[in-house]
């Protein structure tokens, strides 16, 4: 399965010591240049360090953008990482890409691009049993990465995973 994230779901998953659900899930997660570089400037040290990690380890991989004529283009509704994100998603006929912005998931819509978010991610994980509870990890993300989640998502997410 060929996954390409953007950089707030790598980065929130790293930072409340999750990252390992991307691996667990998935394998392999390719990110292009702009997310990586836009990881190279997270500010928490644990959560930096285990995206170093899981580079080094060969599990997170960087990618260039090969064709870079649209991105102009999607830059203009969204930021490079994503522009990038969706990009290579687009380009490389991903079979998932995880963004969590509304704009990016637009984009994807309208690309018919496969998505999910962290959100997507965690309940998945939640109902296959490798989490124990989906709301102390949306309270982590809160408290940890300022996090937002509307509450009636909050609601229907947990409700979808029996914890409601």
């Amino acid at each position: 399965m060929r996954v390409v994230s953007n950089t707030s779901p790598v980065s929130n998953l790293a930072i409340i010591g999750r990252l390992d659900l991307l691996r667990a899930k998935y394998g392999r997660v390719v990110i292009p240049q702009a997310v990586s570089d836009e990881l190279a400037r997270l500010s928490h040290s644990a959560g930096a360090a285990a995206i170093q990690r899981a580079v080094a380890d060969g599990w997170l991989l960087v990618e260039a953008v090969t064709d870079r004529r649209l991105l102009p283009v999607l830059m203009a509704r969204v930021d490079a990482g994503e522009a990038e994100a969706l990009e290579l998603a687009r380009q490389t006929n991903a079979d998932l890409l995880v963004i969590d912005d509304q704009d990016g998931r637009q984009i994807a819509r309208e690309e018919s691009l496969p998505f999910t978010g962290l959100l997507g991610v965690l309940a998945e994980e939640r109902i296959g049993g490798r989490l124990p509870s989906l709301k102390a990890e949306i309270d982590r993300l809160r408290s940890e990465c300022r996090f937002f989640i509307a509450a009636e998502l909050e609601r229907r997410v947990l409700e979808r995973v029996g914890e409601a």
